[in-house]
């Protein structure tokens, strides 16, 4: 009886009226909450999901490299947990607590990935031994764009090498750390996406992973300044883009996702429930980029690190066979061991060794592309 009363008076006054039809009209027009946005982002996803699930398995079936086959495939996993989690947490968009787990695993692996590059890039040189041999003591060339510009006059030494590994091995550890920090906070309340309030975590947060990836990426691209003609002949140029298009310009997406949106450029989603915290909208484009960028990122993942390359090196067995599936299954289980990046980072930034060079015997001079 009291609600037909309520009713009434609403369709009397006509304002409430008025603001109902808002809500339930913007809540209709946002475009991520619709069957049509989950679409296209699975459609890319699927599809980002089977060309690099088949470049894996491939590496895995040749896996006739493993010290740099394992850097590989490894890298190559991110699209899948980039795109999975991407498009799971689109599917949440609803349910605004949840998307925030979905983002702390895929920042601990984007971390782990930045380290398997430039590993990779160790292996594809010969390792840390053989890097110093070409390098040392020869001048660093002043450069503003590498920011060299301040290191006119100084030579290359064995500092300046573990300086670019441990720019890279800080991510590694601060991204997984500020992750399980940011889910502390939010189940206390204390972490919203896109609240800049100094009372919440996260402004903080934001300015810890900003100078932490500034540093990651300053350390990659003095490690590709010094070592880019010893890297010609493996076509680096494409490797770095791809993997740091995916990794830092994500990341900055994401913050200026979550800027434009407190600017009121991207305006909050207001339903039944009342307005939906800020920074949930952003971070629901941020998702349905990924789900998009993770295809393109593929198809550039596949030509950066082609399989062939390892398959013609390949034996057969007595049947014809490269490899069976169970070596496969060895394979994968020893790409997805992370104890390499601990026993990296004691060695790297343990004081004892910060004028060690580091000898590995199974790293070895390695040929170009062309004579695989």
């Amino acid at each position: 009886m009291s609600a037909t009363m309520v009713d009434d008076t609403v369709s009397s006054t006509g304002t409430p009226m008025d603001l109902n039809y808002n809500i339930s009209a913007d809540s209709d027009s946002i475009f991520l909450q619709t069957k049509l946005c989950q679409t296209i982002a699975g459609l890319f996803v699927w599809a980002a999901l089977f060309l690099t699930c088949s470049q894996i398995y491939h590496h895995l079936r040749w896996y006739t490299n493993p010290v740099e086959q394992r850097w590989i495939v490894r890298i190559l996993f991110i699209v899948p947990i980039y795109a999975a989690h991407s498009w799971i947490s689109l599917l949440f968009f609803n349910s605004e607590s949840y998307y925030v787990y979905f983002f702390a695993i895929r920042d601990c692996y984007e971390a782990f990935v930045i380290y398997n590059f430039l590993s990779l890039c160790y292996e594809y040189l010969g390792g840390e031994s053989h890097i110093m041999s070409e390098i040392r003591d020869k001048p660093i060339r002043s450069s503003c764009i590498y920011g060299t510009c301040c290191m006119n006059g100084k030579i290359y030494t064995i500092g300046f090498l573990r300086f670019c590994k441990q720019a890279t091995l800080q991510f590694c550890l601060i991204k997984p750390l500020m992750a399980f920090i940011t889910i502390f906070l939010q189940a206390f309340g204390h972490y919203r996406d896109g609240d800049w309030s100094p009372d919440g975590g996260y402004l903080y947060i934001t300015i810890i992973n900003n100078i932490s990836v500034s540093l990651a990426l300053y350390g990659l691209f003095l490690f590709y300044f010094a070592t880019k003609d010893l890297l010609t002949p493996f076509e680096p140029v494409l490797k770095f883009s791809t993997v740091k298009s995916i990794i830092f310009l994500s990341f900055w997406q994401g913050v200026a996702l979550a800027i434009l949106e407190k600017a009121d450029v991207i305006a909050p989603v207001i339903d039944n429930n009342g307005t939906r915290s800020t920074g949930t909208v952003s971070a629901g484009y941020q998702n349905f980029l990924i789900c998009i960028e993770m295809f393109f990122a593929a198809v550039a993942l596949r030509y950066a690190f082609p399989y062939k390359l390892y398959a013609q090196g390949c034996r057969a067995d007595s049947r014809g066979r490269s490899v069976t599936m169970q070596s496969i299954s060895s394979s994968l289980k020893e790409t997805v061991n992370p104890k390499d990046i601990m026993t990296d980072a004691i060695h790297n930034f343990h004081p004892q060794y910060q004028q060690y060079t580091q000898y590995n015997s199974n790293s070895i001079s390695r040929q170009p592309y062309e004579s695989l």
